[in-house]
C-alpha cells in the first residue's frame, strides 16, 4: 500500500514509522525545512513542499496513493490536503487529523475526509473508559459511513457475561469486532464466551440503537 502523509512533525513521523514497519510505502510532505529529519525515518520518501499546492502533490505522485493522511498541526491544511487528494487525484481513502475539536464538523465528505481522527476526543474517551466500566464509549466516527467505533469493558454482573458470542442477540446494525482480553485482541467466533473484564470493540451503524445495546450489556439487575 502506498501512503502519502502531509506533515513531517512528530505525529507524521510516528505514523510513517509504523506504516513502514508493516512494509507499506510512505511519502512525507512538509513545507518546513526544519521538519526534514530524514535520518529519523530514512526508509520514507521526503518532499519539501507545501501540501496544499497541486504541483507539490503532483511531484509526490499522489495519484498513485492508496491512502493520504493529513497529519499536520493545522486543521486548514489537513482539510485542503484531503480535499485535493479526493477530488484532484482520486485517492480511495483519506484520513485527517483534527487538532481543534471545534472544527470536527467540517471533517466530512464535503471536504473529502473519509476518516477524521480527533486526538482530544480519543484521549477524552480513554479517560472516560478508565473510570466507567460498563458504559459505552464512542472512540471515533467513520465520516463516510457515519458508523461509530464503540468500546465497553464488560462488568462482572453483565447480562451477557458467561454467554457465548453466538447466543447474544445484538441490536440491528451492531457488530462485535474485537474482544481484548488480557491485553490480547481476539477475533470473536460464535463459540467464544464473553468474560468479565473483556474490552469489547463494537461497530455501530448510523441507525443503530445504542440505548438497547447499553441495556444488553449492563448488570442483570439494571435496565
Amino acid at each position: 500500500m502506498r501512503v502519502v502523509i502531509a506533515g513531517a512533525g512528530s505525529v507524521g513521523r510516528s505514523i510513517a514509522r509504523e506504516l513502514l514497519s508493516h512494509e507499506h510505502e510512505v511519502t512525507l510532505i512538509d513545507k518546513n525545512a526544519s521538519a526534514m529529519r530524514v535520518s529519523q525515518v530514512p526508509e520514507a520518501e521526503w518532499v519539501l513542499a507545501d501540501a496544499c499546492e497541486l504541483p507539490a502533490l503532483e511531484a509526490s505522485e499522489m495519484e498513485q496513493a492508496d491512502v493520504v493522511v493529513g497529519a499536520t498541526g493545522d486543521d486548514k491544511v489537513n482539510l485542503v490536503f484531503s480535499l485535493l487528494g479526493k477530488t484532484e487525484f482520486g485517492v480511495p481513502r483519506t484520513v485527517a487529523r483534527v487538532n481543534n475539536p471545534k472544527n470536527e464538523w467540517m471533517f466530512d465528505q464535503s471536504w473529502g475526509v473519509d476518516v477524521a481522527v480527533s486526538t482530544p476526543r480519543i484521549m477524552t474517551a480513554m479517560v472516560e473508559e478508565a473510570v466507567a466500566v460498563g458504559d459505552l464509549v464512542r472512540i471515533f466516527s467513520f465520516r463516510q459511513s457515519r458508523a461509530d467505533l464503540l468500546e465497553l469493558t464488560l462488568p462482572a454482573d453483565s447480562r451477557v457475561a458467561g454467554t457465548r458470542v453466538g447466543r447474544v442477540v445484538w441490536p440491528a446494525d451492531v457488530t462485535l469486532a474485537t474482544i481484548v482480553r488480557d491485553g490480547r485482541p481476539l477475533v470473536p467466533s460464535p463459540d467464544d464466551t464473553l468474560e468479565a473484564g473483556d474490552e469489547l470493540l463494537l461497530v455501530a451503524g448510523a441507525d443503530a440503537d445504542t440505548d438497547t445495546l447499553q441495556k444488553l450489556l449492563v448488570p442483570k439487575d439494571e435496565g
